[in-house]
C-alpha cells in the first residue's frame, strides 16, 4: 500500500495490520516534525512501515524506495488531491490496482459546496482511467468529507 499522508500514524497503523506482516505500508509524510512523532508512535511496533519524508506532489522524488502497490491510499489536505492521487498510481498502481481517497472537500476549495468538489474530483479521476466503484459521505461524522473507491483500468 502507498499511504499518501501518513500523519502521525493512526490511520496507517491499522492498515499495516491489514495488510499483516506479508504485506507493506509505504507512508508519504511532508512534514519532517509529524515524520519523527509517526515514526516514534508507530515502528517500534509495526515492521512492514516504511516511512518515507516526501512530497506526494512529486511521486518521482521517492521512486527508489518503493515497488509497485495494489492500493494507493490518500488523505492528504491538499488543493488537487485527485491529480495527485492520479499522479502517483501513475507511477506506482498495479493495473486493476485500487485507489482510495479521503474527499477532504473544504481543502480543496472553501469556495465551493462540498457537492460540486466532489464532482470535480471524480470527473479527475474518470479522466485518467479510474472507475469509481464507491463514494461514501461521511456526514454528520466529518462535514464536508467524502470516501472514495476506485480502480485502475
Amino acid at each position: 500500500v502507498l499511504y499518501l499522508g501518513s500523519a502521525t500514524g493512526t490511520t496507517p497503523s491499522h492498515v499495516s495490520d491489514i495488510v499483516g506482516e506479508e504485506g507493506l505500508v509505504f507512508c508519504i509524510e511532508f512534514s519532517p516534525r509529524v515524520m519523527r512523532e509517526f515514526i516514534e508512535r508507530c515502528l517500534p511496533h509495526r515492521k512492514n512501515m516504511i516511512p518515507i519524508l516526501a512530497d506526494a506532489r512529486f511521486p518521482v522524488s521517492y521512486r527508489m524506495y518503493l515497488t509497485e502497490v495494489d492500493v494507493v491510499y490518500a488523505d492528504i489536505a491538499q488543493p488537487f488531491q485527485s491529480k495527485i492521487v492520479a499522479d502517483n498510481a501513475d507511477v506506482y498502481l498495479k493495473s486493476g490496482g485500487w485507489v482510495v481517497q479521503a474527499i477532504k472537500a473544504m481543502s480543496i476549495d472553501v469556495t465551493k459546496e462540498p457537492s460540486e468538489t466532489y464532482r470535480r474530483e471524480i470527473e479527475h479521476l474518470e479522466s485518467r482511467g479510474f472507475g469509481i466503484e464507491n463514494v461514501v459521505h461521511l456526514e454528520p461524522y466529518d462535514v464536508a468529507h467524502a470516501f472514495l473507491v476506485a480502480i485502475k483500468k
